[in-house]
């Protein structure tokens, strides 16, 4: 496995119109053993930032576009500094260059805080390839849903809630992770106190219905899924019907077919939900993870 690529990038001011020299000049590769933060940076003391997970696929970055749209929208959300749009691609492009030409990786991109409120932000980028051959996207996985202790649409009335940002503030999926584990379940699908689907931990949530594909609406906290909109396009050439729209908990056991869907693993069918089979289209699921990796 090749080692894992870390990326400093000092950062330039969003409406910057720097020149390829400059934006070079900003990125700055180290040792994957070389400190980078210090104990007082408030992402590692508050997990007050943002990140996204890009996946890579026979050298090429999937979705960087819509990845660097909603690093942009979850910055905004949390009043950190705009990130300067083509310094970040370029900074893509340099860990791919990095990582192997073939295989699957990820590319991680990190914004915090930093140390000083008023001061610039930390940024970095991480290259990792990708050992896993994901066994889930074939054997799928088992869910359990988990309130996730709110409302469906908190995010209208308690911005500050921060839900529809992809911030460092993970805990909480973790947590329900593990009690997914104990639960004898792979993973969660989380739900509203008013009986909403929502998603899950690292993923978005995908249910066939027929012709249809339905997801849940981004504009009652689900963050947007890049790999969501990716297959939903791609679904869409194949004929079928695609919405967006509120989904109430027991859609999920009631459809033709259900996934959970992110960048890295793409595509696992969900097989089970609280302990209860449901059916599977391991056809679909198939040429929905060859597109993605087309």
């Amino acid at each position: 496995m090749t080692t894992p690529q870390v990326l400093l990038l000092d950062p330039l001011p969003a409406d910057a119109d720097a020149g390829d020299e400059a934006v070079l000049a900003s990125l700055r590769f180290v040792p994957p053993t070389e400190p980078i933060l210090t104990a007082f940076d408030a992402g590692a003391g508050r997990g007050d930032g943002v990140f996204e997970t890009v996946g890579v696929s026979g050298g090429r970055a999937r979705g960087i576009d819509a990845h660097l749209a909603r690093l942009e929208a979850s910055a905004l959300k949390l009043d950190l500094p705009a990130p300067n749009l083509a310094q970040w691609r370029r900074g893509v492009d340099t860990v791919l260059d990095a990582l192997p030409p073939t295989g699957q990786a990820s590319i991680r991109l990190v914004i915090t805080r930093g140390t000083d409120p008023a001061g610039p932000p930390t940024c970095w980028l991480t290259g990792t390839p990708v050992a896993s051959d994901f066994p889930e996207r074939t054997d799928g996985i088992r869910v359990v849903m988990l309130s996730r202790g709110y409302a469906n649409d908190v995010g209208e009335d308690a911005p500050w809630l921060l839900v529809g940002a992809k911030t460092l503030s993970y805990a909480i999926n973790m947590a329900a992770l593990r009690e997914a584990k104990r639960r004898g379940a792979d993973d969660v699908v989380f739900t509203s106190t008013d009986g909403f689907a929502l998603e899950g931990p690292t993923s978005s949530l995908i249910l066939r219905q027929g012709n249809t594909l339905v997801t849940p609406a981004i504009q009652h906290g689900i963050l947007a899924g890049t790999t969501q909109a990716d297959l939903f396009n791609f679904l869409e050439a194949e004929g079928f019907e695609c919405v967006y729209r509120k989904i109430s908990a027991g859609e999920l056991r009631r459809s033709d077919a259900a996934w959970l869907v992110s960048s890295v693993r793409l595509a696992a069918p969900i097989t089970a939900v609280d302990g209860t089979a449901i059916p599977t289209d391991l056809d679909l699921t198939a040429r929905m993870n060859a597109a993605l990796l087309a």
